[in-house]
This record gives structure tokens, C-alpha cells and sequence, in this order.
């Protein structure tokens, strides 16, 4: 038979696992809730959207960065409000060509002022 020693050490031992085992459960449970969250639509856009600012400042880091001309945008506020005015104009499809006007030309401002050359004035 079993000492006292060695029963309140298996006891100790059992307690152990018990508490490892709810600990496992729980992490499985929040692990499970994570990804039913993670699959919603609301989230996997704002993943979108995230993801799209990632590109869009990797690849015009220079525009956005600390400094650039971009930097003061929150582009996590405006992208919802410009996909907000771009369905609205797709209602309205004479609305179309007027603004891929005005999106040119603002390119093509933007452009031309990114390209030019700082004056030296002292």
C-alpha cells in the first residue's frame, strides 16, 4: 500500500492535471471563439481594409510616411467614405466620367507636385 507521502503526492499530481486540463479547455474555447469572430463579414473586411493600407504604404511609404504628404490622411476613416461616394456615383451613372475627370487631374496635380523641386529660398 501507498504511504501518505506518496497519496498527497499523487493528490498534488492530480489537482495538476485537473487545472491543466481546464486551462487547455479554456484556450480551445477562446481559440474557437476567435475564429467564429474572425469569420464574420464585418471582420474579414476590416482585415481587407487593413491588409490594402498595408500595400498601400509599402508601396507609397515615401507619400504617407512621417513628413510625406499623405501623413495626416487616417486612411482607415476615408477608405469607408470613399467607398460610400463611389457607390452613391454608381447609382448615378452620368456621375462617372465628370469624376474620372477630377481623379486625373488631382493625379495628375499630386504628380507634378510630388516631382517638383523644392525652391531655394533662404
Amino acid at each position: 500500500m501507498a504511504s501518505k507521502k506518496e497519496l498527497a503526492a499523487l493528490a498534488v499530481a492530480k489537482e495538476r492535471l485537473v487545472r491543466e486540463g481546464e486551462l487547455y479547455r479554456l484556450s480551445t474555447l477562446r481559440s474557437k471563439h476567435e475564429v467564429i469572430n474572425a469569420l464574420q463579414p464585418q471582420a474579414m473586411l476590416h482585415g481587407a481594409v487593413d491588409q490594402a493600407i498595408g500595400a498601400l504604404q509599402a508601396r507609397l511609404g515615401h507619400f504617407i510616411g512621417a513628413g510625406g504628404g499623405l501623413s495626416g490622411i487616417n486612411f482607415k476613416t476615408a477608405l469607408p467614405l470613399l467607398m460610400t461616394a463611389a457607390s452613391w456615383m454608381g447609382r448615378r451613372r452620368k456621375l462617372w466620367k465628370p469624376a474620372l475627370a477630377v481623379g486625373v487631374l488631382v493625379a495628375a496635380g499630386v504628380t507634378w507636385l510630388v516631382r517638383r523641386k523644392p525652391s531655394d529660398q533662404a
